[in-house]
């Protein structure tokens, strides 16, 4: 997973601003960006060589299809005679020009009488980590805790990005002549998405339970949801396979109350429990 890593977002998080390689010689923080680089790689290899951590992941792709212009609807078996679930979205509800249109995840798969999937995943890289936070703390060490929980975290995104990649060339197999490096996969250029609940395209965390019902990461690789939505241990990724040749990243951006109350009855929600998941949204 070591080469799958996007240091960018490392150096985020010491609230360091620049893009790695480039921020390692700029001119303001590159000497501090060169001296945590440095670090980092030297816990890596201990992590490595000593075996902190364990990678786990849970994976599985399912037919699916549109329905109600905004869900999808999974089924257990080719026929689609037996629904699992169904995954609610939002479309964007902003005025544009004619030629632009408001996007919705659901557009990504096709409606029914036309056989689609969908795939789902769910990957950790912080099985044991705590014993070693822990330790740090023990010692008041708060810099390699911090700095272990950074690298745990760029580890997890690591691996979701390895597993996405074997996704679309093996295991979906759509995409099996990819050929991309990792400035091309950080970049996003290949074929399909991975949108997480709770994030710009798919806003509303409660839908991570679906996910959990659906793949039960809790019993297969030890990853549980507390009673936010947060994922534990915390250096995870999860979310939904979409591998439509047009899928592309969108945030959903301000709703409307008419959008808020039609998700609302869809999803089975009071008014008020819309609102409260639905906060960051709603104009």
């Amino acid at each position: 997973m070591r080469e799958f890593i996007d240091w960018t977002p490392f150096f985020q998080s010491w609230e360091l601003a620049g893009r790695y390689p480039k921020i390692l010689q700029d001119e303001v923080v590159g000497e501090q960006a060169r001296s945590l680089f440095d670090d980092a790689n030297k816990m890596l290899e201990q992590i490595i060589a000593e075996n902190w951590l364990t990678a786990r992941a849970v994976f599985g792709f399912f037919p699916a299809n549109t329905v109600n212009d905004d869900d999808i609807t999974l089924y257990s078996n080719e026929q689609r005679d037996d629904e699992l679930m169904t995954l609610h979205h939002l479309r964007q509800q902003t005025l544009r020009p004619k030629k632009f249109y408001n996007h919705c995840l659901a557009d990504y798969i096709a409606p029914k009488n036309t056989p689609d999937y969908i795939g789902a995943f769910a990957v950790t890289a912080g099985i044991g980590i705590e014993q070693h936070i822990q330790r740090f703390e023990a010692d008041h060490d708060d810099y390699h805790s911090i700095m272990l929980k950074a690298i745990a975290d760029r580890l997890a995104e690591a691996f979701a990005e390895r597993l996405h990649q074997r996704v679309r060339q093996e295991f979906w197999g759509y995409a099996p002549e990819e050929g991309m490096d990792n400035n091309a996969l950080i970049t996003e250029q290949y074929q399909g998405i991975r949108p997480a609940p709770g994030y710009p395209a798919c806003p509303d965390h409660t839908e991570k339970a679906l996910l959990w019902d659906l793949l039960q990461p809790d019993q297969h690789i030890g990853l549980t949801l507390t009673d936010s939505f947060a994922m534990l241990p915390t250096a995870a990724v999860s979310g939904w396979y979409f591998a439509h040749p047009d899928s592309k990243y969108f945030g959903i951006g301000k709703i409307d109350r008419d959008q808020l109350e039609d998700y609302a009855k869809r999803k089975g929600l009071s008014i008020a429990e819309a609102e409260r998941w639905l906060a960051p949204v709603l104009a």
